[in-house]
C-alpha cells in the first residue's frame, strides 16, 4: 500500500470519528428538547401533503403557504389539545375532591353492587375473598391516595419547569413552521448524507414516512374519536367526569389488546348492578355497537394501504417505549419498532440477492 493509500485511509477513518463525536456532542445539546424536536418533525411529515397543497396554490411564497399550514396546525391539533387538558385537570381534580371528602361513597356504592349481584356471582366473589366491603374500599383508596399524591408530585413539578415547558413549546412551534417550510429541502440534504445505497435510502425515508403517517392516522386519530365517543355517552348518561374518562379511553385504546372496553363495559355493569337498566343497556348498545365499531370501520378508511405492524408488536413496542420515553413512547416505540422491521426487511433482501 501506497503512502498515498494509507494518508487516504487515515484521513477517512479520522473524518469518521470527528463526524461520530461531532454528531455525539450534537445529539447531547439538543437532548433536553428532544420531545418538541419529535412532535414538530411528525406534525411537519403528517401536514407534508397539505403544505404542498397549499404551496401549489400560492407559488414562489414558501413563507406564506408555511404560515397558513402552520394556523392550520395550530387550530385543528393545539387548541383543542389545550382546551382538552385544561378540562381534564379541573375534572380531575374535583374528583379527587368528592372522594376525598366523603361525597362520593365509594363504600356505599360497593355495597349496592354486591347486594344487586345474582347468587352466583356473589358465591364467585365470597370464594375469592373480595366481599369485604371495607377491606375494599381501604385499597381503592390507598390507590386514589397514592395516584393522588402522584399527579400532586407532577403538578409540583410542571409548576416548577414552566419556564422549560414553554420554551419546549417555543421550540416546537419555531422549528415545526421551518420544517413545514424547509422540510423538503431537509429531507434531501439528510438522505443525501446517509452512507447508504440510494434504494436503501429511500425505502427507509418512505418507511419512516409512511409509519409516522400510518400511526398518526390509524392509531391516534382512532383513539381520539373513542374517546370522544365514550366521553360523549358518559356526558350523555350523565356520568361524572366525562372529559377524564373520554382521556382514559383515549389511552387505553391505543393498546391493541386493551381498548375503551376497560372503562365503559365496568361502568355498564354498575348501572345495571345499581337499578340503572335503561342507562345500563344504551351505554353496552352504544359501546359495542358505535366505539368497538370505530377501530374496524374508521382504521381502514384512514390508514388505506399504509403498512401496519402486528398487534403484538405494536403493543409490546408501546409499553416498552412508554417505560423508557414516557409518554413520548406511545409514537416513539412503535416508530423504531417500524424502522426494525424495515432495516431488517433491507438485510434480509440484500442477502437474498444473487
Amino acid at each position: 500500500m501506497s503512502e498515498t493509500t494509507r494518508g487516504g485511509a487515515f484521513q477517512d477513518k479520522a473524518f469518521l470519528v470527528l463526524l461520530v463525536v461531532v454528531s455525539l456532542a450534537f445529539a447531547w445539546i439538543i437532548l433536553p428538547f428532544y420531545g418538541a424536536i419529535l412532535w414538530a418533525t411528525i406534525l411537519a411529515t403528517v401536514f407534508a401533503p397539505a403544505q404542498r397543497w397549499v404551496l401549489a396554490r400560492l407559488p414562489g411564497r414558501p413563507n406564506l403557504a408555511a404560515l397558513i399550514t402552520f394556523l392550520l396546525i395550530v387550530a385543528i391539533v393545539l387548541l383543542p389539545l389545550a382546551v382538552t387538558a385544561a378540562s381534564l385537570v379541573n375534572e380531575a381534580t374535583t374528583l379527587y375532591e368528592r372522594v376525598q371528602s366523603g361525597e362520593l361513597d365509594l363504600g356505599r356504592k360497593l355495597q349496592r353492587i354486591l347486594e344487586a349481584l345474582p347468587g352466583w356471582a356473589s358465591n364467585l366473589l365470597a370464594r375469592v375473598g373480595v366481599t369485604d366491603v371495607g377491606d375494599i374500599q381501604q385499597r381503592v383508596v390507598a390507590l386514589l391516595k397514592e395516584g393522588s399524591q402522584f399527579f400532586a408530585t407532577q403538578a409540583v413539578l410542571v409548576g416548577q419547569g414552566t419556564a422549560n415547558l414553554l420554551i419546549s413549546l417555543f421550540v416546537m412551534l419555531y422549528l415545526l413552521f421551518f420544517l413545514l417550510r424547509d422540510g423538503g429541502a431537509l429531507s434531501k440534504r439528510i438522505k443525501d448524507a446517509v452512507p447508504l445505497a440510494s434504494e436503501q435510502k429511500r425505502g427507509l425515508f418512505e418507511k419512516f414516512a409512511v409509519v409516522v403517517r400510518a400511526m398518526i392516522k390509524g392509531t391516534i386519530l382512532v383513539a381520539i374519536a373513542q374517546g370522544v365517543l365514550g366521553g360523549f355517552i358518559f356526558w350523555v348518561l350523565g356520568i361524572h367526569a366525562p372529559v377524564l374518562w373520554g382521556v382514559v379511553m383515549a389511552f387505553l385504546s391505543l393498546l391493541p389488546a386493551v381498548g375503551a372496553a376497560v372503562v365503559w363495559f365496568p361502568v355498564a355493569l354498575y348501572l345495571l348492578a345499581t337499578g340503572a337498566l335503561l342507562k345500563g343497556i344504551v351505554l353496552i348498545a352504544f359501546g359495542a355497537g358505535v366505539i368497538g365499531l370505530v377501530d374496524n370501520v374508521l382504521r381502514p378508511y384512514l390508514v388505506g394501504k399504509d403498512t401496519r405492524m402486528p398487534d403484538y408488536v405494536v403493543l409490546i413496542s408501546t409499553l416498552g417505549g412508554i417505560a423508557i420515553f414516557g409518554l413520548n413512547g406511545f409514537v416513539v416505540g412503535p416508530l423504531i419498532a417500524a424502522m426494525f422491521i424495515a432495516v431488517w426487511g433491507i438485510a434480509s433482501r440484500r442477502n437474498a440477492s444473487p
